[in-house]
């Protein structure tokens, strides 16, 4: 045995383990009271949001949660959900975010299969909810969160509790748990999967607080930074930055909706520094009409993930004051893993060369160990000549825990050692990786992940409905769209009109194709449809 190893093991002062929760903790404590927190009237300085957090943690431990159980929040992008973040860890529980817009089947399938032992929901969401919670054969604790922001016709009570109310059952002196181990899972999240059952995504506390870092490093935030909540902090709990927020420092502006002229105002008001959007948002902005826009006082620095947005985009983000940057990741590595960081030597390059350049996805993160294309046959790299196809490969600290429940996809996803990532790609010879296309069919619209599978089994439940296969049909407004072919039933003719209807009964609103077409599909001698041909008609 090495010196190296003799009388030099872990301890209390010398390891803990892992976890963004310290964050919070360190930030109430150099800045107790410094805003941390604005949602409209509301604004909560650090020592206030310890406070709440603390708080909601003790009164979810006084109800029976406890190490292990989940917790899940409906919510917009209000303090609440950002709350959550540090009180329901903070318990051992793993906080379960759930994307707004699903449908009452999915959310219900989420909540039984998570083992949702609490549900936190925003009451504008009582519709969807309600009939979820119909198909739900245990019971779970409803806890409602009131917002006076909130569409008020859309406002019914849920459960038997309020937030703010429960959350003033906790209490102040609580001494909340640091995780035994930093493999402990602290949140899971569902993203769709190709057979169009949503699959449950675990992230540990190490992987939280590396990827924090990590973003802060890539982006180059600076500390006391005013960040601006429009990406949803349901999808990959906010990219990570309902912790890495508070790492820096920094402050954060809640935004509800998705609002272009608010977007504006809230820049302008808080000196808004950085936020994180789907190309549509950005397509939402530079296509604002003046009377909603406001002159930029300073450069707002954009992080834009999902389909890849185009080149135009980043001119005339450009051009209003917005620095962009082009990210790729997925739910499985807690959001973004590359990024196209710039490179000086491309400062010569002429404007349509460098838009190019920014749509690529770029290089890996600094807390992302390894990003290789490779064959997913032989596992060997393929040649870095921009034109070679492989799949992107993933390895390093912020890749999933695992898929929860299922041993199977697990180990099929992290075959060989690297994590699969479906998507199919070139490496160009300077090391940066370009998509081409995604192996798994998920259409990306708006920054929301689609499975064309699932809405081919809806479909093909029509009696008219034969054959069907969806595939993403690029869209100036949302990046891409579902469009479905269909072969009919003969002698059963249906019309476009009739099969987007039937789909509205059972979807989600964004599932829903936009378009329908008629005709006989292209298939393999196998009868296996032959999706690029479709794709090619667009």
């Amino acid at each position: 045995m090495s010196h190296y190893d003799t009388n030099l093991s872990k301890n209390r002062a010398n390891y803990v383990p892992l976890t963004p929760l310290s964050f919070l903790k360190r930030v109430k404590d150099i800045y107790p009271n410094y805003e941390a927190i604005v949602y409209e009237d509301r604004k909560y300085t650090w020592s206030e949001v310890y406070k709440r957090t603390t708080k909601f943690a003790s009164a979810l431990e006084k109800i029976g949660v406890t190490k292990g159980d989940t917790v899940s929040f409906l919510a917009f992008n209000t303090p609440e959900i950002f709350e959550a973040h540090y009180s329901v860890p903070m318990t051992g529980a793993v906080l379960n975010t759930i994307n707004i817009r699903l449908d009452a089947n999915t959310i219900s399938y989420i909540l039984k299969h998570s083992d949702a032992k609490v549900l936190v929901v925003d009451r504008q969401l009582h519709i969807e909810v309600k009939k979820a919670l119909t198909k739900v054969d245990k019971k779970i604790i409803i806890i409602d969160i009131h917002d006076k922001f909130a569409d008020q016709s859309k406002l019914e009570k849920i459960g038997e509790l309020e937030y703010e109310s429960f959350l003033n059952t906790g209490d102040d002196d609580f001494l909340w748990k640091m995780p035994e181990d930093e493999w402990q899972a602290i949140s899971l999240s569902y993203t769709s999967g190709t057979t169009g059952n949503p699959k449950g995504v675990v992230y540990h506390h190490r992987g939280s607080y590396l990827m924090s870092t990590g973003s802060a490093v890539a982006w180059n935030m600076s500390n006391r930074l005013n960040f601006l909540t429009v990406v949803p902090m349901f999808h990959c709990n906010g990219w990570c930055y309902p912790w890495t927020v508070p790492m820096l420092n920094g402050r954060t502006i809640c935004l509800r909706n998705i609002d272009v002229k608010k977007i504006f105002e809230l820049i302008d008001r808080y000196n808004i520094t950085h936020f994180g959007g789907a190309p549509i948002v950005l397509n939402m902005i530079t296509g604002a009409p003046e009377s909603d826009r406001k002159k930029l006082k300073h450069k707002v620095h954009v992080l834009t993930a999902g389909a890849p947005p185009p080149s135009i985009i980043f001119k005339k983000m450009k051009e209003l004051g917005f620095e962009v940057m082009h990210v790729y990741g997925l739910t499985e590595t807690y959001g973004h893993v590359t990024q196209c960081a710039w490179n000086d030597d491309w400062n010569g390059f002429d404007e349509e060369k460098q838009n190019e350049i920014k749509a690529r996805q770029g290089v890996r993160y600094p807390n992302l160990e390894g990003a290789a294309i490779m064959d997913p046959e032989t596992m060997k790299e393929v040649p870095k000549d921009g034109k070679t196809i492989g799949e992107i490969m993933l390895r390093g600290n912020v890749v999933m825990k695992g898929y929860f429940k299922d041993k199977d996809a697990t180990d099929k996803a992290m075959a060989g050692g690297w994590f699969h990532s479906g998507d199919l790609a070139v490496m160009h010879p300077d090391g940066y990786v370009k998509i081409q296309d995604r192996s798994k069919d998920i259409i990306i619209s708006g920054g929301e992940n689609i499975s064309s599978i699932e809405i081919e089994n809806t479909l093909s439940k029509h009696p008219s409905v034969s054959i069907a296969a969806v595939v993403a049909k690029p869209d100036e407004k949302w990046g891409e769209v579902p469009c479905a072919f269909i072969e009919m039933v003969k002698d059963k003719p249906t019309t476009e009109k009739e099969l987007i209807s039937f789909c509205k009964e059972t979807l989600a609103g964004f599932k829903v194709p936009k378009q329908v077409v008629f005709c006989e599909l292209p298939k393999t001698s196998t009868g296996k449809i032959q999706k690029f041909e479709l794709r090619k008609k667009f």
